[in-house]
C-alpha cells in the first residue's frame, strides 16, 4: 500500500512550506481521504472519503465546486452529491470501512479503516475519541494517521452544557494512549500552532513520546510518501 500525505495544516495560517496544505491523504493513487484543497482533485482518485464537513477537510463547504468523483462523507451537504456509506465500500481492490468518531457538535465525523492485501491503515481526521464498541474494528493496525492539533495532554476538549456532548480535539499524548493498543506506528498530521512555533523540536518531541510509549511516532509533512507491506 502506497500512502502519499498531501496536506498537514490545521485551520491556521500557512507559515511552513512543507505544512501549508489542508488535510488530504492519497492511498495507492486511487482513494483520497479528505479533500482539504481543490488541487487534490488533480490526482483523479477513483473515490473520495471525507471525515467531516469542515472546510479544512472538505474545501467545497466554503468554495462550491462540482465534483464528478464518488464522494463519501458521514452526512449530506446541500451543495455536493454526497454518498453516506452504510458499511464497507470496495474500490480499486481497496476496502474502506467507516468508523464513527467524536469531534464536533455541528457536523458528524468518521474515521476510515483502509485495507488492502492484509495491510490495515486507520485515518481519523480530527478526533477526540472512538467509542469502545468500535475498537474491534481497529485491531492490528499497521499505521494510524491522526490529529496533531494540540501537543498538550487533554488537548482542547469541551462539553456542551445542554446535551453533555464533548467536542474539540484531544491531545497528542491522549491519542497515543488510545492507539498504542492497536498499532506500533502513529503518524500525526493536521498540526496546530504549537508545531509551527518550532517544527524541528516538535518532530523530536513526537519521536520522544513514541519512545516513552514503546511505539514509533512521527510527524507527517506535505508530499511525504510511505509504503506499507
Amino acid at each position: 500500500m502506497e500512502i502519499r500525505i498531501l496536506g498537514t495544516r490545521g485551520e491556521i495560517k500557512p507559515s511552513l512550506p512543507y505544512h501549508s496544505r489542508h488535510s488530504g491523504v492519497l492511498v495507492d493513487g486511487t482513494v483520497l481521504l479528505d479533500l482539504g484543497e481543490k488541487e487534490f482533485l488533480d490526482y483523479r482518485p477513483d473515490s473520495i472519503f471525507v471525515t467531516h464537513l469542515h472546510p479544512d477537510h472538505a474545501f467545497f463547504v466554503t468554495r462550491p465546486f462540482d465534483i464528478d468523483i464518488p464522494l463519501y462523507a458521514p452526512e449530506q451537504y446541500r451543495q455536493a452529491d454526497i454518498r453516506i456509506p452504510g458499511g464497507e465500500i470496495r474500490t480499486g481492490g481497496i476496502r474502506v470501512t467507516p468508523v464513527p468518531t467524536h469531534h464536533s457538535l455541528k457536523v458528524r465525523s468518521s474515521a476510515y479503516l483502509v485495507e488492502k492485501g492484509g495491510v490495515r491503515l486507520l485515518y481519523t481526521g480530527d478526533l477526540i475519541w472512538i467509542n469502545k464498541e468500535y475498537h474491534h474494528l481497529i485491531e492490528g493496525l499497521d499505521l494510524v494517521i491522526t490529529d496533531g492539533s494540540f501537543l498538550r495532554k487533554g488537548g482542547m476538549v469541551r462539553r456542551d452544557r445542554k446535551t453533555g456532548r464533548i467536542y474539540g480535539h484531544n491531545g497528542v499524548p491522549d491519542l497515543i494512549s488510545l492507539f498504542k493498543r492497536f498499532t506500533c506506528r502513529i503518524l500525526f498530521v493536521h498540526f496546530g500552532s504549537w508545531f509551527y512555533e518550532g517544527a524541528r523540536s516538535a518532530r523530536r518531541r513526537l519521536h520522544a513520546l513514541g519512545k516513552e510509549n514503546g511505539i514509533l511516532v512521527e510527524a507527517g509533512y506535505d508530499g511525504m510518501l510511505l509504503r506499507l507491506k
